[in-house]
C-alpha cells in the first residue's frame, strides 16, 4: 500500500500563493494517478484536481481552474499543487489521495490511499 505524506500548507493572505506537496511511498509502482482533495468545516471533501501518473492528463474542479497547477515528479514519486490567487473560500484541509486503477477522477471511491491533510488558510 501506498503512504502519503502532504506539506506546505500555511496561512496566507487572499490573492497569495501556496504550494503543496505529497510525497508517496511503498507500492508506489501502483499508482495510476494522483488527486487533490479540501474539505471545509461541516462541508463534505470536494475534489480539487488530479493528474494521470503516466501521460500526466490534468482535471481540474471549476472553482480552481486558472488559479491552481497540478503537476508530479515520477521520479521523486511526489505530486504538487501550486494555488495561485487564493480567496478566503478557498481555505480548508487539503488532502492527496492515491488511485490504482482507471475509473473517474472527481469522487472520492475510486482512491485507495489518503495522506494525513495540511491545513490551508485564507484570510480576507
Amino acid at each position: 500500500q501506498e503512504q502519503l505524506v502532504e506539506s506546505g500548507g500555511g496561512l496566507v493572505q487572499a490573492g497569495g500563493s501556496l504550494r503543496l506537496s505529497c510525497a508517496a511511498s511503498g507500492r508506489t509502482f501502483s499508482i495510476y494517478g494522483m488527486g487533490w482533495f479540501r474539505q471545509a468545516p461541516g462541508k463534505e471533501r470536494e475534489f480539487v484536481a488530479a493528474i494521470r501518473w503516466s501521460g500526466g492528463s490534468t482535471y481540474y474542479a471549476d472553482s480552481v481552474k486558472g488559479r491552481f497547477t497540478i503537476s508530479r515528479d515520477n521520479a521523486k514519486n511526489t505530486v504538487y499543487l501550486q494555488m495561485n490567487s487564493l480567496k478566503p473560500e478557498d481555505t480548508a484541509v487539503y488532502y492527496c489521495a492515491a488511485k490504482v486503477s482507471g475509473g473517474s477522477v472527481y469522487y472520492t471511491y475510486n482512491y485507495n490511499g489518503w495522506g494525513q491533510g495540511t491545513q490551508v488558510t485564507v484570510s480576507s
